[in-house]
């Protein structure tokens, strides 16, 4: 079994980072951090000028977090750690000085929906259902909210959050402006991916780093918001309900 990473490799001005894990790319503490650490490092290299941050494999894009590490959560500041690592990868992307287009294959749960709508521009296939499956477990996506009302509004962020039994498809989360473009194949979506990064690449990279300042506007918060929020889920994982919900997946 090939083992969880993150990479990143650079071709030209465009810097591609990857992440895997066998478990239908989930996200467990360790590579959070790594993404987080990539998205910085990668950023602030003056070669690049554009960020593609995708996922391996052609089926699920992210599966959300680590359910062995929910289950072997035992103390409240476990828990925050823990969620901070998502809190860390969104902060990461907020303040990366480089636009990041996300490619996004397929299915995409929770945190995987947060990581796709902190992306600057996102294209997808039609296979790309998303859900917030966090009220399922207990708990609700407090850190990944922030970023998805702000690319869905609060209408959209809370439908998906209540209706947390729900795949939306691609073409909805389209319509609510998560995705930029939906194409019919992985291989029609990744022609697009390339083609735009090598565009975007022919603009101001001094223009693009201010028209990223305008986009987020108003987060600048979010360091201790995410924290706050990640605090919560920590709070709420330890719960009896949450307890008892998560012994089903053992």
């Amino acid at each position: 079994m090939i083992e969880a990473y993150v990479k990143h490799t650079i071709d030209g001005n465009i810097a591609t980072i990857e992440f895997f894990h066998p478990e239908q790319n989930s996200l467990p503490g360790t590579i959070l951090a790594q993404l987080a650490q990539n998205i910085t490092a990668v950023g602030a290299m003056a070669e690049v000028k554009v960020i593609i941050l995708q996922s391996s494999g052609d089926r699920t894009f992210c599966a959300g977090a680590s359910f062995k590490e929910l289950i072997a959560i035992d103390d409240a500041e476990t828990g925050k750690v823990f969620f901070s690592g998502f809190a860390n990868v969104i902060n990461s992307m907020r303040k990366c000085p480089k636009f990041i287009i996300g490619r996004v294959q397929g299915k995409t749960v929770g945190g995987g929906v947060g990581i796709a709508a902190s992306t600057d521009y996102c294209m997808a296939t039609k296979y790309a259902a998303i859900k917030l499956s966090e009220l399922n477990v207990g708990i609700g996506p407090f850190v990944v909210s922030p970023a998805i009302e702000r690319k869905m509004g609060v209408s959209a962020m809370s439908q998906i959050a209540i209706d947390a039994n729900t795949f939306y498809d691609a073409n909805w989360a389209k319509e609510k402006g998560l995705f930029a473009n939906v194409y019919e194949s992985i291989e029609d979506m990744d022609g697009a991916v390339q083609a735009f990064a090598q565009h975007l690449c022919t603009y101001n990279p001094e223009a693009m780093l201010e028209m990223k300042k305008v986009f987020w506007r108003g987060t600048e918060d979010w360091d201790n918001l995410l924290a706050e929020r990640a605090a919560i889920s920590g709070r709420l994982v330890l719960s009896d309900f949450t307890k008892e919900t998560l012994k089903k997946f053992k």
